[in-house]
């Protein structure tokens, strides 16, 4: 019976594999999404099993356990918005590092808080991981949802209090791991140490750099999982682990590249806050109602919708699917810009295309994109605000100075789809709502565009 269920952990493994290689493609992705959860179904299905043939009597409690998070999962699931995706995720990874965090305190309990010099090595650093894992994400999930402001949260010294704090657990785990053991008050003060940097690490940084530090606590939570599958000897934890860490070490170097920072500067945080004061924003703003920016639209070549948050929180990925569409009928070319970190976190805003079914051939990356903006006639910014600024390019004291953006200085008219003139998720001004080239329509992004297509359909 062993066996068979060794059989069933290769099986899941090669269609975890298989899955997560079709998500590569947006035409394959909801089958490889579907393939992989069939393979961690298979996996829950052997944590079930394995007890029962190995005489165990805990299985009861495995299956009440999962049963309970089924049940949390299956309502979240109907209930979660695509608005709201990225706390989600966000949420979900740190109860990932939790998991991890509470492995390996069982296996400390269970061997005596002992253990060979290599052993407490990994198990320690599984232990740290995963509880900063946990505590980051949960400040990131605040910071995402409002629910925790950038400015309650300002620490004085944060680096230099983070490479303290990182260099005492490392040799809190290297100490503890000599001596062979350790007692509960000192696993007590290394839990909170480890929580303790989970928090120093999000808190100081800033919204706009928020994709980039989900990225990194997803990959903190691969590599806790990977651990806990050498300690567990669960094959099929150990290669998801792997492949989520690894994946999201390569993502968070992209992601990095995205932002103009460095690796380094993720890890010991506080990179959005070490700017000075930002240049204040002078001018006139220039207005344009629905009917011209239809009859705009009707006479241009070339069509280009800039997205971002504001387009996830009016839902109007649907409406500009049917903008594209009457526009493509009267010979307009129209693609999608798309910048790394655009919404809340990376991909965010592919996957809200993608729910309206708009090719992914018309989607631009960052570089494409700003060759195409040249030769636009149109670009509409649909409710992004810091992925646009030109701040990052002429202003040294911005927090975002240096970022690469994507630039509509060349492109002939801009129109930015916007609330009100309240700044972005990094909390500063835009000066591209007041340059020459550029008009504003306020409003609900979808009401808007339905405004326009109203106007274009009576043209």
């Amino acid at each position: 019976m062993e066996q068979i269920l060794d059989l069933l952990l290769f099986c899941a493994s090669i269609l975890l594999i298989i899955g997560l290689r079709k998500l590569s493609n947006p035409a394959s992705a909801s089958k490889g999404n579907l393939i992989a959860a069939v393979a961690l179904g298979l996996g829950v299905l052997v944590s079930i099993l394995y007890p029962v043939v190995t005489d165990d009597n805990n299985y009861l409690i495995i299956v009440i356990g999962i049963s309970i998070g089924a049940i949390i999962g299956i309502i979240s699931s109907h209930r979660v918005q695509m608005t709201k995706m990225p706390e989600m995720v966000s949420l979900l990874n740190g109860f990932g590092g939790l998991a991890a965090a509470l492995v390996s305190l069982v296996w400390l309990i269970n061997n005596d808080f002992s253990g060979e010099t290599g052993q407490l090595v990994i198990v320690l650093l599984n232990l740290f991981l995963g509880f900063v894992a946990f505590l980051g994400s949960l400040i990131a999930y605040g910071k995402l949802s409002g629910k925790i402001q950038d400015k309650h949260l300002r620490i004085s010294f944060s680096t230099l209090i983070n490479i303290t704090l990182l260099v005492v657990a490392i040799s809190a785990m290297i100490f503890f791991s000599i001596s062979g053991n350790l007692s509960i008050t000192h696993l007590c003060v290394f839990i909170a140490l480890s929580l303790l940097y989970g928090f120093i690490f999000v808190a100081p940084i800033g919204g706009a750099d928020m994709p980039v530090v989900i990225s990194l606590l997803n990959s903190l939570t691969g590599i806790t999982a990977a651990i806990s599958g050498i300690m567990t000897d669960n094959k099929l934890m150990l290669l998801g682990g792997v492949l989520v860490g690894s994946s999201g070490i390569i993502l968070t170097l992209l992601m990095c590249k995205a932002m103009n920072r460095s690796l380094l500067s993720v890890i010991f945080g506080n990179f959005s806050s070490s700017k000075g004061g930002e240049s204040s924003v002078d001018g006139d703003v220039k207005e344009i109602n629905p009917s011209d920016l239809a009859i705009q639209l009707a006479y241009s070549s070339r069509v280009c919708i800039i997205p971002g948050y504001g387009m996830a929180v009016a839902q109007a990925q649907k409406t500009i699917k049917d903008l594209e569409s009457v526009l493509e009928s009267n010979d307009v070319e129209f693609k999608y810009a798309i910048h790394p970190v655009a919404g809340r976190m990376p991909g965010h805003m592919n996957v809200l295309l993608a729910e309206a079914d708009i090719s992914y051939d018309k989607l631009l990356d960052l570089e494409e994109a700003n060759d195409y903006l040249a030769s636009t006639d149109v670009a509409i910014v649909v409710g992004a605000n810091d992925v646009v600024n030109p701040s990052a390019l002429e202003d040294p004291t911005s927090k975002i100075y240096g970022m690469p953006i994507l630039e509509l200085s060349k492109t002939k008219s801009v129109v930015v789809l916007k609330r009100s003139m309240k700044p972005g998720y990094a909390g500063i001004q835009n000066p591209l709502f007041f340059k020459d080239n550029t008009k504003m329509l306020f409003g609900d992004a979808k009401e808007s565009i339905e405004l326009i297509l109203r106007e274009l359909k009576d043209l």
